[in-house]
């Protein structure tokens, strides 16, 4: 199994899969491509790997899957052992959801607090639509803890769903993001800090 991804500091599509797949446990190949580069290169070595010339990509055997949200369900699936998703319906439908509107949405957050690992931690003025964004996420955050429970989205398993919101805890602490000044009452603060320690989380920063 090989997973290919992006430069690690800033690819936050290749951080979510990893993160998974990380978690099942499995052994695999990291083939990591730097972003960014002149005169074309990471397009045509991504092409050469991926079949939508886009990182992540997983392949697997004949498999091949260019889509994280797609590889995460994947993974799922092929390991069930890593409850990558909450065993309960209800509780798996709500962090599916808060996955997906991960994948699709918070553009205002993604364009102005991009991540970036490597980044000192600072202050930063945001619109209102990022205002906006973090408000979601908090209330999200919090809504989804105080009814299954926690300490991660679905209960008590850390999941996709959490995988999908490890990047945006990495911009509140760049970007000197406060919950507590969205509506938090400490929980969505306190599950960001689990979020960035999770082992899985370590590791990528590691190779940062």
């Amino acid at each position: 199994m090989e997973l290919v991804i992006g430069t690690k500091a800033w690819s936050t599509w290749s951080m979510r899969p990893w993160l998974a797949l990380k978690k099942t446990g499995a052994v695999f190949d990291e083939t990591l491509i730097p972003l960014r580069q002149e005169n074309g290169i990471s397009g045509a070595a991504i092409l050469a790997r991926s079949p939508s010339g886009l990182v992540p990509a997983l392949r697997d055997g004949e498999v091949a899957i260019s889509d994280s949200l797609a590889i995460c369900e994947y993974l799922a699936e092929r390991f069930p052992q890593a409850q990558l998703w909450p065993a309960d319906p209800v509780a798996r439908a709500f962090a599916r959801a808060a996955a997906a509107e991960m994948h699709s949405g918070f553009a205002s957050l993604r364009g102005e607090c991009p991540m970036d690992l490597g980044a000192a931690p600072r202050a930063v003025a945001l619109s209102d639509a990022t205002h906006k964004d973090i408000r979601r996420i908090v209330a999200l955050w919090r809504g989804l803890l105080g009814r299954f429970g926690g300490p991660w989205l679905g209960g008590g398993e850390w999941g996709i769903a959490d995988a999908f919101y490890t990047p945006v805890a990495t911009r509140f602490r760049t970007y000197g993001v406060l919950a507590s000044d969205f509506g938090d009452d400490g929980a969505a603060g306190l599950y960001a800090e689990r979020l960035l320690a999770r082992p899985e989380y370590l590791a990528w920063a590691a190779g940062a």
